[in-house]
């Protein structure tokens, strides 16, 4: 049984009890430790139940690699499912219970999977749900869902914050161990701007623990120098508590730091995400121990052996009073060596190699430790604890030599790099065949965008596993960082560390070699999938080769520690039955984050209201004060209309319709996207976003243009403007902005890269006013005269289709002549600081010309009027220029644009897509919207065939009627016709509306030239 120790535990501070709370009982810690640390030393070894069979589950490891120790976190508002014990610091006051059981821990229901486990092999659910086909939603379905996944979801709304932080430095170094202390070191020492993070709360990793000396000190002392010397350099800034999650492409990185979890509702945020951009980035993450397979590896109370060590020393935790050590490497005999020096016993060493020798094993017989070599596991006895083990011989089957009384056994199946961060952005592995483990090629190491490898791994991420090497090679690490990313060359000394000797590792994938079946299926790879070395051996005798399909097939590594433990073993059994070489079978795909993060982390601070954040123009203040009525457009609230006392939306609307056709109306238009593209290939560039050509349009001029897809369809449109020779601004819709952006950038990013070509979105910084209406350059002019003087904007000095920059009045202003109203019109870009000003001047001066604000709802009605498509209403994803009348947009010159082979194929040229026409109601009313025409006969279904559809459809104040766009089968051909289109209010009434021009209104476009 586990127990807190008399003394020891170089973490935890015995004066500071803390009570806290495991299924309700109550039980105390001390601050330092962990959860799992306080677990253990009040006598809690069983913590939970595996996912599959409900067997009994204890705490196996100390750090971020524990597979089965997760719990419910919290209460209420702070609830949080699947937290790990030994990543978890306690505070007073902590509340957790364990996970997948019913009705209780220690007994449990579903245990009974346990009994079937010979019919609940890998890929079961392959075989079992297939048949009958009409039992899977009914029955089969229900209960996988009940089944699957761990732990409870959260009832209440976090009561937490959460945070974003944005660095830039020279070089990041993941990982506080003597190998990440080491690397920044010395890569501070070139001068470069070092950030060097450590997941844990505590500086020096493993070797504190394992003892020894660096530059004649202790190692713990030499931890505290380095520590104080990093916090004095001006360049050097360290932080504990932040896990480095991901590396991606160009240096970034993500960093997941627990700022609150160990002083919840103090007022600060509970994580942050860290996004760093990096020059170089050192990988210091150090390297995790494997288990050993044999039969009942999984019982409670069977640990690896750093674990076992590290909670004797770093929290005065003995997890067992008689602890057998079973292992295949040398590092275990320091677990040993600290067991007995904590006054513990150690009945036995089992060291599976043929020779144990050495002098980590001639301390242990020193020690009066019984030291068998050549010597296994063939059984640990036991269910929810251990209470002996059963020794055999390692070359044998399995038949048992000598029974052993024990509560507590310490494995150790060598120790594996922790690849991770290396790997994320396309580091390359090798296998080591003395260490016995995958470590970084150092020959094939990611690399950014000009070809230079920007990570580097330090200490024993590299391989390295004795104290002197993993000093020097973090140091030759850190220096080469720092020298890559722009720093001068260091003269630095490395730390100086006498050499160890170490006995090499024997690989040992399953214990006994020559193990039957009957033990093979009580080897567990996998503690929380219940994955063992049969399934693994299974999957292969099934064909399942492939790495990647052995895990999905089996759910090796699938668990919530992502086979930190259980891969590297799986990967040999697997390689075993394939009879090849464990590189040939290769490795899973490492992805980030290294462990799990919270979606508050990664949500920030967007929630609540600032989940999607309202955009205001710089006008929206007058807006509100005038009655707006308002309308979500993408991230923007607009004015939908100005409604009067005692009106109805509706009858502003027309309201707001006549007058802007009759006298004058204004558009706040500043949510038009406005991206600045620029650049001596910026023209080659707009020829490939554009279905039409932008490379030829003269400066000073407009030209409205199309956007489409890869696949063709139509995704965007607006009115490009020429600046100068290699700038042009493109407008977008408002709600497309940032896309359009983004599409563009990703273009730029992963296509044409070399295209030397700049994209700026400046939308937001410019206010943008469309004064439409017979009056409108009556009323600039006026503001020209008031001034003494301003811009031409004569029809002559300033056509339709074209721009001019000057002042108009006291503004600075850029006049575009374009309409989307058919009305003379003029839009007016301002500077953002300068748009309310400009819109009270106009209001002001407009005042005598009739002037009148409109809403996003007139225009849409004017535009509907003239025939003018809008993106979202005539577009739905599956249209393309040709559907909507568009072909003149298209450019017959152009060899290529984004679209043009899509719209070739044959299901884009079929003559039987639906086109776009206008619609007029027989009796004058408005079809309803998102209405379908129907035509003769019915389909394979009986139903009515239906030969279109709406896509807009409004009351026209100017025409008195309504009227509607619509995409009908061979519509331009059918001018004339009537086609019906049924409701769907349940009337069982039928509109009947005439095919007619989409253009209802000034066809000649008179309006718009006056």
């Amino acid at each position: 049984m586990s127990t807190r120790l008399a003394s020891g535990g170089r973490l935890i501070d015995r004066s500071k009890a803390m009570e806290f709370t495991f299924n309700g009982k109550r039980m105390t810690g001390y601050a330092g430790d962990t959860l799992a640390a306080a677990l253990l030393g009040a006598g809690q070894t069983l913590v939970g139940r595996s996912f599959k069979y409900h067997r009994p589950r204890g705490i196996v490891a100390s750090g971020s690699e524990e597979p089965n120790a997760l719990v419910h976190l919290g209460e209420g508002a702070r609830f949080e499912p699947d937290q790990r014990v030994t990543t978890t610091e306690l505070f007073d006051g902590l509340t957790c219970t364990s996970q997948n059981h019913w009705p209780s821990l220690e007994f449990d229901v579903g245990a009974i999977n346990n009994k079937f486990s010979r019919f609940l092999t890998a890929g079961f659910y392959y075989k079992t749900f297939m048949f009958p086909r009409v039992a899977w939603e009914k029955l089969f379905e229900p209960i996988v869902r009940q089944s699957a996944g761990l732990g409870n979801v959260p009832k209440e709304r976090d009561a937490d914050r959460y945070e974003h932080f944005y660095a830039h430095v020279d070089v990041l170094v993941v990982g506080g161990g003597v190998g990440g202390l080491a690397a920044a070191r010395s890569a501070a020492s070139t001068g470069a701007k070092v950030l060097l993070i450590e997941q844990t709360a505590h500086w020096g990793g493993r070797a504190v623990v394992d003892g020894g000396e660096v530059d004649g000190m202790p190692v713990e002392d030499w931890v505290n120098k380095t520590v104080e010397e990093l916090e004095n350099m001006a360049n050097v800034t360290i932080r504990t508590r932040i896990m480095g999650a991901g590396v991606y492409d160009h240096g970034y990185a993500t960093g997941y730091e627990r700022v609150a979890d160990h002083t919840p509702g103090d007022g600060r945020p509970r994580h942050r995400l860290w996004r760093i951009r990096a020059k170089q980035i050192v990988s210091a993450t150090g390297a995790i121990e494997r288990p050993l397979s044999f039969a009942g590896n999984d019982i409670p109370g069977v640990m690896l052996a750093g674990a076992v060590r590290d909670y004797i020393v770093n929290w005065g935790v003995s997890v067992g009073d008689r602890v057998v050590v079973v292992t295949n490497n040398d590092d275990a005999y320091r677990t040993a060596l600290a067991v007995k020096a904590a006054g513990l016993s150690v009945p036995i060493i089992l060291d599976a190699r043929a020779e144990a020798k050495g002098p980590l094993a001639d301390a242990a017989r020193e020690a009066g430790i019984r030291v068998e070599a050549g010597k296994g596991i063939a059984k640990v006895h036991g269910g929810k604890k251990v209470t002996g083990v059963t020794i055999c011989a390692q070359a044998g089957e399995g038949a048992s030599l000598e029974d052993i009384k024990c509560d507590a056994v310490a494995m150790s199946g060598g120790w594996s790099p922790v690849v991770h961060l290396w790997s994320h952005c396309g580091g390359k592995l090798i296998w080591d065949i003395e260490q016995a483990h995958f470590r970084p090629d150092p020959d094939r190491a990611p690399t950014s965008h000009d070809g230079a490898a920007f990570v580097v791994t330090a200490g024993s991420a590299t391989g390295a596993l004795s104290l002197a090497d993993v000093l020097a090679d973090a140091d030759a690490a850190g220096k080469v960082a720092g020298k890559a990313a722009g720093g001068k060359t260091s003269s630095k000394t490395a730390p100086t560390v006498d050499a160890e000797t170490m006995q090499p590792i024997e690989p040992v994938w399953v214990m006994p070699q020559g193990a039957g079946p009957d033990k093979r299926m009580k080897m567990w790879l996998d503690f929380q999938n219940d994955v063992k070395v049969s399934d693994v051996q299974l999957a292969a005798r099934e064909g399942y080769e492939s790495v990647e399909h052995t895990k999905r097939y089996t759910t090796l590594g699938m668990a919530n520690d992502q086979g930190k433990l259980s891969n590297i073993n799986g990967l040999a059994i697997l390689s075993d039955a394939l009879s090849q070489e464990i590189p040939a079978t290769g490795t899973t795909t490492f992805r980030p984050p290294y462990n799990p993060i919270s979606f508050g982390a990664i949500a920030g601070e967007a929630r609540a209201e600032l989940f999607q954040p309202v955009r205001q123009t710089p006008m929206h203040g007058w807006h509100a004060e005038a009655g707006a009525y308002f309308e979500p457009v993408g991230h923007w609230y607009r004015p939908y209309c100005y409604p009067k006392a005692g009106e109805t939306h509706e009858q502003a609307v027309n309201r707001e319709v006549l007058n802007t056709r009759e006298n004058l109306g204004l558009l706040d238009a500043s949510t038009l996207g406005k991206l600045i593209v620029k650049g001596p290939d910026a023209g080659k560039f707009l020829d490939m976003m554009y279905t039409n050509m932008m490379s030829n349009l003269a400066v000073g001029k407009c030209r409205y243009g199309l956007m489409c897809s890869e696949n063709g369809f139509l995704s965007d449109d607006g009115v490009v403007a020429r600046i100068d020779e290699d700038t042009w601004l493109c407008h977008t819709t408002s709600g497309g902005a940032d896309r359009i952006h983004a599409w563009m950038e990703d273009w730029l990013q992963c296509e044409w890269w070399d295209w030397k070509v700049y994209v700026a979105n400046v939308t937001e910084q410019l206010a943008q006013v469309a004064v439409v209406g017979p009056n409108a350059r009556k009323v600039l002019e006026k503001l020209n005269d008031q001034a003494g003087g301003g811009m031409d904007l004569s029809a002559e000095a300033l056509p339709f289709m074209q721009w001019r920059d000057g002042k108009i009045g006291e503004f600075d202003a850029r006049a575009y002549r374009i309409s989307f109203s058919g009305e003379l019109s003029y839009e007016i870009a301002v500077p953002a600081s300068q748009g309310r000003a400009f819109w009270d001047a106009l209001l002001e001066a407009g005042e005598e010309f009739g002037v009148m604000p409109y809403g996003t709802e007139c225009l849409h009605i004017m535009r509907a009027e003239k025939g003018f498509i809008m993106i979202g209403d005539e577009t739905d994803g599956t249209i393309i220029p040709q559907d909507l009348g568009l072909n003149w947009a298209i450019s017959k010159k152009k060899e290529d644009f984004m679209g043009k082979r899509a719209q070739q194929r044959s299901h884009m040229t079929d003559p039987d897509r639906w086109k776009l026409v206008g619609l007029e109601t027989l009796d004058g009313s408005v079809i309803p919207d998102g209405a379908y025409a129907v035509g003769e006969g019915v389909n394979a279904n009986g139903q009515k065939n239906v030969i279109g559809r709406v896509t807009s459809t409004y009351y026209s104040p100017t025409l008195k009627k309504g009227i509607a766009m619509g995409l009908i089968k061979h519509g331009p051909d059918r001018m004339g016709e009537v086609v019906s289109f049924p409701t769907v209010d349940g009337s069982n009434t039928v509109v009947k509306a005439k095919i007619v021009s989409p253009v209802f209104y000034d066809p000649e476009g008179e309006k718009q030239n006056v």
